[in-house]
């Protein structure tokens, strides 16, 4: 039983630091997504210990590094919970109307194509963006056409299509940053009350054994999307399925670098992945905001058949309320030269969607 123990308490201190290193194979960046359940784990095995391990100067050796890895990750998840302070606001009365935003990867092959689009008639957002939407998707989705006059598509069939529908008045152009089948969107949309902002749309592979062996390309994409967000000084919302969690090295770059806000922080983890494993789920899809955007709500929707939920969100604009600014964590020395070797990275890493394709 104490070989057990030992092993066991090896692996889970080894799955704490292991992400802390810049390696980009998906054997590391894995890791970065169990920060819930690591935790959970190193609980129970502390508990573990006391109950039924020999005590001696290598257990508590042992104990010590359990409780050093449980309380890192609870440092890093408290962020993502009801618990954390955060400030409360009052409007200020010179804001745009409310717009709601819905977001979901609706899975390619899923063929439930009603109960996705009852979900969007049931919570009637003025923006739904669709990513692994293909052609069939395509077709099924032409009903909302006549409630969303304002379509961006971009059906594609490697799992990296991506629809965009508005009520709202938009422009639109789709962007290739790092290869030439994975697409982002960015939408100058305008609110019924003359607000203008800027809607990035992004969908970036994620490292894995079976889609890309490193997280070049997720990094790459996302690190050029913040560059944008922070070169155009707009106000921008940037949304989708990061593939990614808020607390990993690439996010945090991707926060400093597009000076953005995570408003997940204080309203709780929101998981969107993986819909039929309550036990293995990760906050893998995302929303970010430059800070003259005001979330005003932030939840996932009842699962409709894909292997994510949908991400709903309602928000206001408001210029005139710079309490948000404090918010904003910028680049420190030398960050913004490795966000400039990240992209480099991705723009340069072979694809492995085409090889798996054909497979």
């Amino acid at each position: 039983m104490d070989t057990v123990y030992f092993t066991f308490t090896g692996f889970l201190v080894l799955a704490t630091l292991v992400p802390l290193t810049p390696y980009q194979h998906w054997t590391v960046r894995g890791f970065d997504f169990g920060k819930i359940q690591l935790t959970i784990l190193e609980g129970l095995t502390l508990l573990y210990g006391f109950l039924y391990v020999e005590r001696s100067p290598e257990f508590w050796a042992a104990q010590v590094a359990l409780l050093v890895c449980q309380t890192f990750n609870l440092s890093i998840i408290l962020r993502y919970t009801s618990f954390y302070p955060v400030k409360p606001r009052e409007r200020s009365g010179r804001h745009s109307q409310e717009v709601t935003l819905m977001s979901a990867n609706v899975l390619q092959f899923n063929t439930e194509y009603q109960r996705f689009i009852q979900q969007v008639q049931q919570h009637a957002p003025d923006l739904v963006l669709t990513m692994e939407s293909n052609e069939d998707w395509e077709t099924a989705l032409h009903v909302l056409e006549s409630e969303y006059p304002h379509t961006c598509k971009v059906p594609l069939e490697n799992t990296y299509g991506m629809h965009l529908y508005s009520k709202l008045k938009m422009s639109c152009q789709v962007h290739y940053f790092v290869a030439d089948d994975l697409p982002s969107i960015e939408a100058e949309v305008v609110t019924d009350d003359g607000y203008r902002f800027t809607l990035f749309c992004v969908h970036p592979p994620p490292p894995s054994p079976t889609e890309e062996a490193t997280s070049k390309e997720r990094d790459g994409e996302l690190l050029s999307v913040a560059k944008k967000v922070k070169k155009d000084g707009k106000t921008s919302i940037i949304v989708g399925d990061f593939n990614n969690v808020a607390w990993a090295r690439s996010s945090v770059l991707f926060r400093k670098t597009s000076e953005t806000i995570d408003p997940r922080v204080g309203r709780g983890l929101k998981a969107t992945f993986h819909a039929r494993y309550r036990l293995l789920r990760f906050p893998i899809d995302q929303l970010f905001h430059t800070p003259d955007v005001f979330i005003e709500e932030l939840e996932t929707l009842p699962d409709f058949g894909s292997d994510h939920f949908a991400l709903f969100c309602r928000f206001i604009i408001d210029r005139h309320d710079d309490s948000q600014e404090e918010l904003v964590e910028k680049l420190e020395h030398g960050e913004m030269k490795e966000v400039n070797e990240m992209i480099q990275e991705g723009i340069e890493e072979e694809s492995d969607r085409e090889e798996i394709a054909t497979e």
